[in-house]
């Protein structure tokens, strides 16, 4: 019997009739605008208690300060310059505490982690909430203005005088300098505290103790006393609220402002930008 062997016939190969696929576009992330970091970060002055009395206290002592002045001030001090000192000084007190809890508030309240995840560049979020603090302070200072002109009209008419209006542009955009000095300095001692409490303790041992040590020390010790204009900021300050500022004044100014306020505030930025957030 005999076997016969045949041999398989080869198969042509089929040609592949799929196509490569294309390599997928690289997704693009764009960074999030700055214009939506300030409101998220005027929001967040908004959202906390906290932040919801201490805003509502801008107008609140406003009107308080008005009503104060209508009430017991003499006939002839009721003028613009009266109000405007009036709401002035509650609000110096209230506007820097604003700024300080915009910054303590990452921490205080635990949202560091979740702040800096969504935007890892610190530095972003830092000039937001700046830009945020100095509008919140603009807006304070345009508030109590038109509270005071308003309380001007109401006590001239209740007074039978007519409305003195003594402050010029250029005397009200001093204060409203005066008053964001003032903001800058509580975000300054924020950003170096990083709490609530040290920061609010540091801005009035800043703003009632070292005008107190200073001025005793200028008092009694006359080489002292050229010197203060040039290392006290609250003296260098107070000058926007009621004299004409010189060549002189500014330089003092920016002096005592270089030495208490934006050496400071650089350190504390660089300890934001490097400090683990716990």
């Amino acid at each position: 019997m005999t076997t016969q062997i045949h041999e398989a016939t080869p198969v042509p190969a089929v040609a592949s009739t799929t196509t490569p696929q294309a390599p997928a576009a690289r997704r693009v992330v764009r960074p999030i605008p700055m214009t939506r970091l300030v409101g998220v970060e005027l929001r967040k002055m908004f959202d906390t208690r906290a932040g919801f009395w201490m805003m509502a206290s801008v107008g609140i002592v406003s009107v308080l300060a008005t009503a104060a002045v209508i009430i017991w001030a003499p006939d002839e001090a009721i003028t613009q310059n009266t109000f405007s000192t009036a709401i002035g000084m509650p609000l110096s007190v209230v506007l820097p505490i604003i700024a300080i809890l915009s910054v303590t508030g990452e921490y205080s309240q635990r949202t560091g982690l979740t702040t800096y995840t969504l935007v890892p560049w610190r530095g972003r979020v830092m000039a937001a909430k700046v830009a945020s603090t100095l509008l919140v302070g603009v807006v304070a200072m345009v508030v109590a203005l038109g509270v005071g002109a308003l309380g001007n009209v109401v006590g001239s008419a209740i007074t039978g005088l007519d409305a003195t209006w003594d402050i010029s542009l250029a005397q009200f955009g001093n204060i409203v300098l005066a008053n964001v000095l003032g903001m800058l300095m509580g975000f300054m001692l924020g950003v170096l505290f990083r709490s609530s409490a040290g920061a609010i303790v540091g801005y009035f041992v800043y703003s009632l103790v070292l005008p107190v040590a200073f001025g005793t020390l200028a008092a009694f010790q006359e080489w002292f006393r050229d010197l203060q204009p040039w290392v006290d900021v609250n003296f260098a300050v107070t000058r926007l609220f009621d004299q004409t500022m010189t060549t002189e004044y500014w330089q003092q100014l920016g002096v005592s402002t270089l030495v208490w306020l934006w050496i400071p505030l650089a350190i504390g930025l660089r300890a934001v930008l490097r400090a683990e957030v716990k």
